[in-house]
């Protein structure tokens, strides 16, 4: 499908991975807009962990870019706070796997804010985040909390997989008046894998999502992506998960076609139930643990939407149900041979 975008302010386009993309979108918000301020664990001076903030404090100053303690829940806190009194805060929880202090502010405050005021105030704050593995980050660097958010309602839950989609989706969350999670998959943030998914990333100057405009455009949230047409499997995935898919794809010659989903919350349900039956096979990947995992969600709505269509059963393809392993983060990790032994099972079904 064809993205609905923006016309971007200078459309002259430049190669960026996703660490520079996300930078490249805070900056060009921020300079349109003074209400947005950036804020997290040494997101100033430093830049963050991962430099996706590096030069914004520079640029815009200590009032608009500016460090906060270790406190995941006051970070939050505050922000909810700002937001209400017409701030569009942009806080960085340093890994994913840090948010959880964090979780009462944004079910109980942020995400009921304006339906608990009938609409008078709002929550308009974007928590950015790295999220899931394959750099070796173990158990308290590594997970996939997608799922907890996605059943919360009031809170938007988007996955960027390129560079090009995390600066116009990122974009279109600090403009969206509900609170967005925004979650960055880090295993890509400096390029996608070149053949093996468990080797480290190469630059993304090969790759069509790596052509990043230097202005200003947005991606609509709750809009997904068909990124491989094809006809034999439909292959539902988001982040990371798309990459890995496409190289089962190139290495099988599967005929599949991979639909990166985007934003899991809104859901783009129309081009899921339009893939799926074309295809009549729906496969869903992702990173996260099995139970209770996004894809559960998925698969009972593919079920419900398409079930005369199917010719074989709803296939997953996930994290186990343990924590994340660091000796065996590889074998966790779904990778090109257990996606590849499961489309070759869907396609014998």
């Amino acid at each position: 499908m064809t993205d609905t975008i923006e016309q971007p302010v200078d459309d002259t386009t430049t190669r960026m991975n996703m660490i520079q993309a996300i930078n490249s979108a805070m900056d060009v918000t921020m300079a349109r807009d003074p209400a947005i301020v950036v804020m997290g664990e040494d997101v100033g001076y430093f830049g963050g962990v991962f430099r996706a903030t590096a030069g914004l404090q520079k640029k815009y100053g200590k009032t608009r870019v500016f460090d906060t303690p270790i406190t995941e829940c006051g970070i939050i806190g505050v922000a909810v706070g700002m937001g209400a009194y017409g701030l569009r805060p942009v806080p960085e929880i340093q890994f994913a796997d840090y948010i959880y202090p964090a979780l009462d502010q944004l079910v109980s405050e942020a995400a009921r804010l304006r339906y608990r005021s009938g609409g008078e105030f709002t929550a308009p704050l974007t928590v950015r985040s790295p999220f899931g593995g394959g750099i070796f980050g173990g158990q308290t660097h590594s997970q996939s909390p997608e799922g907890i958010f996605t059943h919360v309602s009031g809170v938007k839950t988007v996955i960027p997989s390129t560079p090009y989609d995390a600066k116009g989706l990122l974009i279109a969350a600090i403009e969206d008046n509900d609170p967005v999670i925004f979650f960055e998959p880090k295993r890509i943030y400096n390029g996608p894998f070149n053949g093996h998914w468990d080797r480290p990333a190469e630059n993304w100057s090969k790759h069509p999502g790596g052509a990043v405009p230097e202005g200003y455009y947005t991606i609509p949230l709750g809009k997904a992506n068909v990124v491989r047409a094809g006809e034999a499997v439909t292959m539902l995935a988001y982040g990371t998960m798309v990459h890995v898919c496409a190289q089962v794809v190139a290495d099988t010659g599967v005929d599949a076609e991979i639909v990166d989903l985007r934003t899991l919350v809104p859901l783009d349900i129309e081009t899921i139930e339009a893939s799926v039956k074309k295809t009549g096979r729906c496969m869903i990947v992702h990173e996260a643990t099995r139970t209770s995992g996004f894809g559960a969600e998925l698969a009972a709505l593919v079920q419900e939407r398409c079930f005369y269509h199917l010719e074989a059963p709803v296939v997953r393809v996930t994290g186990f149900d343990t924590p994340y392993p660091h000796s065996l983060e590889w074998a966790y990790f779904p990778g090109p041979v257990r996606i590849g032994q499961a489309l070759k099972k869907i396609l014998k079904d």
